[in-house]
């Protein structure tokens, strides 16, 4: 009888407690649109198609993407493509040679796709070395090409890819882009696999920049592996999420907080088909 008395004394309790403290436990981490990068299906669009591609793309439960029309389809076209499967294209890529030299080419392309924001992956430099004058050259074109994309209602975003967390001064040669680009009109996108790979924390620089940081390449880096400034890893180090290095739980903590709202998944590897979906399900099920 003392121990019946005990239990039901004990769930009294239990409901006593706010219902809020049980919301909590178990709680979903990722709560935004699945989009992906497009060139984690670069051997998909040529081969099968880009229509067939995109239903493949669709039936993984994506709704954005990042890239651009493929060889052989218009903008417009491949826009139409996408919107009949309900993907849309919220952010398009761009070179560092367009950007210097013929910024109203990206900006065609961005209004075609219907894109808002314009990300650039790689900053030209020679082999594995990136120096402080490759990033004042950096620098300058962002600064100058970031505020003619806005004035046309575009937001630029540079890609770190590693090479750029060379130590400099107290800090990195990223820290200098960061420094010295103008925040008006130069944001970033965070690719995790290559933070991670050039040495940095992805948690900590997210944290540190704050809202400078608009995108995000959802990718994730091969246990085990130990990074360089070199920009470049085999693909196989591309792992499904989860699998990896990279602590997403207080990734996704800390970009929902500075507001972060496009996540790409990309995935370099061979098994892109049979991974993504094994990244996309490790997304919805992040507690």
């Amino acid at each position: 009888m003392k121990n019946t008395v005990k239990i039901i004394f004990f769930v009294l309790s239990i409901l006593t407690i706010p219902t809020e403290i049980f919301a909590q436990k178990g709680k979903k981490v990722f709560n935004f649109p699945f989009g992906v990068q497009a060139y984690t299906f670069r051997k998909q669009f040529p081969k099968d198609g880009v229509g067939s591609t995109l239903d493949i793309i669709q039936k993984m439960g994506i709704t954005e993407l990042e890239g651009g029309s493929t060889k052989g389809t218009k903008n417009e076209e491949f826009k139409k493509l996408c919107g009949d499967r309900g993907i849309s294209i919220p952010s398009t890529g761009c070179g560092f040679e367009d950007l210097e030299k013929n910024p109203e080419k990206i900006i065609k392309n961005a209004q075609e796709l219907g894109s808002k924001f314009v990300m650039c992956a790689w900053i030209p430099h020679k082999g594995d070395s990136f120096t402080i004058e490759d990033a004042k050259k950096a620098v300058e074109v962002f600064n100058t090409a970031g505020k003619i994309l806005k004035e046309n209602g575009f937001i630029f975003c540079y890609h770190p890819h590693g090479f750029e967390f060379r130590p400099y001064e107290n800090g990195t040669l990223l820290d200098y882009i960061f420094k010295n680009t103008n925040p008006e009109y130069v944001s970033f996108e965070m690719d995790v696999l290559w933070v991670l790979h050039g040495g940095g924390n992805p948690v900590q620089l997210l944290e540190k920049y704050g809202n400078r940081w608009k995108l995000m390449h959802v990718k994730d880096l091969k246990k085990g592996v130990v990074g360089n400034f070199s920009g470049h890893t085999p693909a196989e180090n591309d792992v499904v999420l989860g699998t990896g290095q990279a602590d997403w739980k207080n990734i996704f903590r800390v970009s929902k907080k500075i507001g972060i709202k496009h996540y790409f998944i990309e995935d370099e590897s061979e098994h892109e088909i049979e991974n993504v979906p094994l990244s996309v399900e490790f997304l919805k099920t992040l507690k």
